[in-house]
């Protein structure tokens, strides 16, 4: 009888405990203590506030901000320009993180990594035509990163693998130097077709395509506009009137406006519209539409700053990085890729860009290359 009232008296005493573990836990509140004052002597109640927790969102804040403290790194950087300095010098003070720079066109930045075997020449690739970076991963020489600043990109201006981004369009026109025209006894030319004119003989300017994405974009345009057939026939006609191909994206500007030819095939930016204000040139959108390219930015692979190179993609897209491109870049708003972003007025018409099958950009380069070396010779 004594065992079986022990049992029953531990069976009650488990079901107890079970019933307060399972009760459901009461919110902490803030202690009440009883203190007694130390003159009167009469007794007080009073709260000590209990710890609180810091809120999700500020802790989330708190943790991406140490992050993006690379204090002691640096970031190796190829670029199209030494203009972006300003703006990586913006992403060292916020991350901490050193840049050291280098410039080279998007052509020469490919070439050199593919005769390298793969190597990586820096850890971020910035600016430049995508000809070029789809060409990369296709070759397997870039990292992938899905950059969270990145989701309301329009999905042509971003790799669906992450492998590249589009930190703007460049659209190409032509520049025409008023001075050189007027002394050869010529009229401007009002669109592509115009530049095979005998007429324009030795007086058009263009880069290699090779070297320079404007200008590949220029060609790529043309084939896209007009078909492969049209398209290269028109560029054999505008080969004959061009007597040697610019070896940098800046000579066409730069030589048309040195008076050394008339025309200029260029990236139509805010400089040509400045260059209007100072000389004697004009900037023509022509007639039959704008070639247009999308400015890759990517991460190379196997490079020691991967996370480094991540962090500035994300900075890239934030709203004041935004505007610092299209001061620097001198874009016109619709040349930009980020939704709200905002840059100049140049009035370029957007309804005038060439309708380019872009999927094609990088898987046809090789192609398209060697085709225009086979009529451009040594030039």
């Amino acid at each position: 009888m004594k065992k079986k009232f022990l049992t029953l008296i531990s069976l009650l005493m488990v079901s107890v405990m079970l019933f307060a573990a399972c009760s459901p836990t009461k919110p902490a509140e803030d202690q009440k203590t009883e203190v007694a004052d130390d003159k009167s002597g009469e007794v007080k109640e009073e709260t000590k506030e209990e710890p609180k927790e810091e809120p999700k969102e500020e802790k989330k804040k708190t943790e991406d901000e140490a992050k993006l403290n690379f204090e002691g790194r640096t970031l190796n950087v190829v670029a199209t320009s030494e203009s972006y300095v300003p703006l990586f010098e913006k992403f060292t003070e916020k991350t901490g993180a050193k840049v050291e720079f280098l410039s080279m066109s998007s052509g020469e930045v490919l070439s050199r990594v593919k005769a390298e075997g793969g190597k990586p020449m820096a850890d971020l690739w910035f600016g430049g035509g995508l000809d070029a970076f789809i060409q990369a991963k296709n070759d397997d020489l870039l990292e992938a990163y899905k950059s969270p600043n990145a989701e309301d990109i329009d999905a042509k201006f971003k790799d669906a693998d992450g492998y590249w981004y589009s930190k703007g369009i460049t659209v190409v026109g032509l520049l025409v130097n008023n001075d050189v025209l007027e002394e050869k006894g010529l009229e401007a030319p009002k669109g592509w077709k115009d530049l095979a004119d005998p007429k324009y003989k030795d007086e058009v300017i263009m880069s290699s395509p090779a070297i320079s994405g404007t200008n590949y974009a220029a060609l790529k345009g043309w084939l896209d506009l007009w078909g492969e057939e049209e398209g290269w026939k028109f560029f054999t006609e505008l080969n004959e009137n061009i007597t040697a191909y610019g070896k940098r994206g800046k000579d066409p500007f730069e030589k048309t406006i040195a008076k050394e030819f008339a025309i200029g095939i260029i990236p139509a930016d805010k400089s040509a519209h400045d260059a209007m204000k100072e000389e004697n040139v004009t900037l023509i959108f022509p007639e039959e539409g704008i070639p247009w390219v999308p400015e890759g930015v990517a991460i190379f692979k196997g490079s020691d700053n991967v996370d480094i190179a991540s962090a500035f993609i994300d900075f890239m897209y934030e709203p004041e990085s935004q505007k610092m491109i299209a001061e620097i870049d001198g874009k016109d708003t619709n040349q930009l890729v980020k939704p709200g972003a905002e840059g100049f007025d140049l009035g370029l018409d957007p309804s005038k860009l060439i309708d380019e099958d872009l999927s094609t950009f990088g898987s046809a380069r090789e192609a398209i290359l060697e085709k225009f070396q086979s009529i451009a010779g040594d030039k």
